[in-house]
């Protein structure tokens, strides 16, 4: 009877998720509608057409710059990406406002990912250092940069949550957490625009020129792709994609994102480019979504491919009827809508609307009231690449870097260390290391693994290079080196990993083991018996069980960026103490996957000890690292977690304390992390929720009290009825170092 109660009479804390339409600015929507009212339908259309250039300050005079270039008078563009560079921006810029009959400025795009000349780590690595500030202050960065070479919008951040690590694109994103990807999003979003980009004011514009427009991508669910192959079919629950894939989305679109991007997959048969209820039920009637979607290149296109429109025509009707404002590079808007509304197939009304929120983040961004603000040779001169970028950028990859393992203390070494090898494929490289969407980046700007390494060590020290082998193939010919060298070192610092080309769009791996001969190379290595410092640089979670096991010390570096030699080296040599936690599970092989820590518990919850529950008969279940999970050079200890409270109303917040020692001998940075658990529900709910997470510092011996709040939000779910409640009943905390090793307590949520 008490559950029937819990189910039927429950506390409703908020109406679904519907929120009221964002202040608009009434002068600026007037010049809207007069604008429309002017417009033809085939400049309409053209403002809703985006278009690939491949252009910059140094590209040849070419048929294709000649043909946009006309395009551009007649009206037909309303958005370049890929162009990019003072001189060419502002050119095309011209033609459209002085030689066009509607003088509309464009929007110029890129896929400003993680630094435009100053590259940062790449987003996963940037949120293993679970800092929103730092994410944000770098994103900050990337837009002075690219602003100042004539670029207004980056197609960034990438917000989709990813469960399946073969998918290449978990790389551009936050892991596997709803919450943790949500406070990244938000934090890239005030970086890219500025803190009060989607704020109401009594202005017609924005008024920086060095922040840029934001696009949270891909809408939706991509990162559910079946099998973790890009592009793949989504077929997931409302429920769970309301609860695990939609928050960042919400989370960056309450940050006042002004722009989305529609993803190429469907979700349970209906394509997102063609999904009125993301792009217009959810995304702008719920949400109160003012901004504009763009599509992903050529997706509206591809809806015929899908099997869900009968051509070219009904696609582009399909897309705008759903709410997909801009077409990439498709054509299709400027080719048919024209048609389309004088056939009565599609309202003129749903155009303008498209054309009306496209002006509307033209005149948000301060185009029309100087179309040239963006572009500044002397502020590109002068800040590009500049000492206080360079800081950032190394700073960002110190707290991006995960210690894995540290057996025996093997770590740090010392500086002083007469002879030292520095063997692997990546140990020298420079152009892996940017990673993938290195937007401008250059690898003559990078500081290699080795160059860091050199520059740390005492001048007495020698060290010896080998490559090893290739990232790729079967060779093991360097092998021979690499031992040699191994054999007449004190120690050895083993860097392999991915390139940069093996993450990312259409990056998709069925294994997730160290590709080519690395593993027998780390092996081999092993064999020598010398201690073994073994880092990793990839785009994902890589299944290193072997290595996990034999190899004393692991340090997951990602692909770091400009500045990956001086953070590696300051962490491998005690400089900094690593701070990093995984964003993201690491399986044991990849046929643990999808895995990951907010997991459900199943009728019979897996016991590696008991034959019939939900396990593996050859492995362990648990990940062979944990969401949360990184060490450091000195020692956290958790105690007294404490609530002041043992029950509550479902309208009540409840105050969550626990006291952090660093019972080690350095100083250091600890992540403090917060979870809850609800115990029983009208529907099933998972074994842990990330709610809350602190970074803290500590001197050694010091202890520091972490406070955390759970609002009504935080304990509230979809119940069974879809409706967004608290309900009453049991619910455990847990406070630690990861989503593992936690201290427990729990409380009630009583009905009034």
């Amino acid at each position: 009877m008490k559950k029937l109660i819990r189910i039927f009479a429950i506390a409703l804390v908020a109406a679904v998720t519907t929120h009221a339409q964002l202040p608009l600015n009434p002068k600026v929507e007037q010049k809207i509608d007069s604008l429309i009212a002017k417009m033809t339908l085939d400049e309409k259309a053209g403002q809703l057409s985006q278009y690939s250039g491949g252009m910059d300050d140094n590209s040849p005079e070419s048929p294709e710059k000649s043909n946009y270039e006309m395009m551009v008078k007649e009206g037909k563009v309303g958005s370049f990406l890929n162009v990019h560079g003072v001189k060419i921006t502002h050119e095309l810029q011209r033609i459209a406002v002085e030689e066009s009959r509607m003088k509309i400025p464009i929007i110029f795009g890129l896929d400003v990912i993680h630094g435009y000349r100053t590259v940062f780590p790449i987003p996963l690595a940037e949120a293993s250092s679970w800092n929103p500030d730092l994410v944000e202050h770098d994103a900050s960065i990337a837009a002075r940069e690219a602003s100042a070479d004539g670029i207004q919008w980056t197609f960034a951040p990438m917000v989709d949550i990813a469960r399946d690590p073969r998918w290449g694109r978990i790389a551009e994103g936050s892991g596997e957490d709803p919450y943790l990807g949500s406070v990244m999003a938000a934090a890239r979003v005030r970086g890219f625009q500025g803190e009060n980009f989607d704020q109401p004011k009594n202005r017609e514009a924005f008024d920086s020129a060095t922040t840029i427009l934001a696009c949270a991508k891909h809408f939706a669910a991509y990162g559910a792709a079946e099998g973790g192959r890009d592009y793949n079919t989504v077929d997931i629950s409302e429920r769970t994609l309301r609860e695990v894939y939609l928050p960042p989305f919400h989370a960056a679109v309450k940050a006042g994102a002004g722009t989305l991007m529609s993803s190429f997959n469907e979700i349970a048969g209906v394509p997102s480019s063609a999904n009125r209820h993301l792009m217009t039920g959810i995304l702008r009637n719920e949400w109160g979504f003012n901004g504009f979607v763009v599509s992903d290149w050529t997706a509206i296109t591809e809806l015929h491919l899908h099997g869900i429109s009968a051509d070219d025509a009904q696609s582009a009707a399909l897309a705008i009827n759903a709410g997909v404002d801009m077409d990439m590079e498709g054509s299709l808007y400027l080719k048919y809508l024209p048609m389309l509304v004088k056939e009565g197939k599609i309202s003129e009304s749903v155009v303008n609307e498209a054309v009306r929120r496209v002006l509307r983040m033209k005149f948000k961004l301060g185009l029309f009231d100087d179309p040239y603000r963006y572009g500044d040779s002397k502020r590109e001169k002068a800040e590009t690449l500049s000492a206080p970028f360079i800081a950032a950028a190394l700073n960002a990859a110190r707290q991006s870097i995960v210690l894995l393992k540290n057996d025996s203390n093997v770590l740090p070494l010392k500086k002083s260390i007469k002879t030292l090898a520095v063997i692997g494929p990546l140990a020298n490289d420079a152009y892996d290391l940017l990673g993938p969407w290195r937007g401008l980046g250059d690898s003559s700007n990078v500081v290699t693994a080795l160059q860091g390494i050199k520059k740390a060590v005492s001048q007495k020290t020698k060290i010896i290079y080998a490559r090893g082998c290739d990232i790729l193939g079967n060779s093991k010919a360097g092998f021979n080196d690499a031992l040699a060298a191994a054999k007449k070192s004190d120690a050895v610092i083993l860097v392999v990993g991915e390139s940069a080309a093996m993450s990312g769009e259409a990056s998709s791996r069925s294994s997730l083991d160290l590709p080519g001969v690395q593993e027998e190379l780390v092996k081999a290595i092993s064999e020598t018996g010398k201690p073994v410092v073994l880092v990793l640089m990839n785009g994902r979670p890589l299944s290193i069980s072997w290595e996990a096991e034999h190899v004393p010390a692991i340090v997951e570096s990602w692909f770091l960026g400009v500045q990956t030699g001086n953070a590696l080296a300051d962490v491998l040599f005690g400089n900094y103490n690593p701070s990093g936690k995984l964003p993201v599970t690491f399986p044991r092989t990849v046929g643990q996957v999808p895995i990951y820590y907010d997991h459900k518990n199943t009728g019979r919850p897996a016991n590696d000890t008991v034959k019939y529950t939900s396990r593996y008969i050859d492995l362990p279940s648990t990940p062979l690292f944990p969401f949360g999970y990184g060490l450091s050079y000195t020692k956290f200890e958790y105690s007294g977690l404490r609530l002041n409270a043992e029950k509550i109303f479902p309208t009540d917040s409840i105050s969550v304390s626990v006291d952090v020692k660093n019972a080690g001998a350095r100083d250091g940075e600890e992540v403090a992390q917060l979870y809850i658990r609800d115990e029983y529900g009208s529907v099933t709910r998972p074994v842990e929720e990330l709610k809350g997470f602190k970074k803290i510092f500590l001197k050694k011996g010091e202890t520091k009290t972490v406070s955390f709040l759970l609002t009504p939000e935080s304990l509230s779910m979809l119940n069974i009825n879809m409706k967004k409640v608290v309900e009453p009943g049991v619910f455990k905390v847990f406070a630690g170092t990861n989503s593992v090793d936690v201290k427990e307590a729990s409380f009630e949520v009583v009905a009034k």
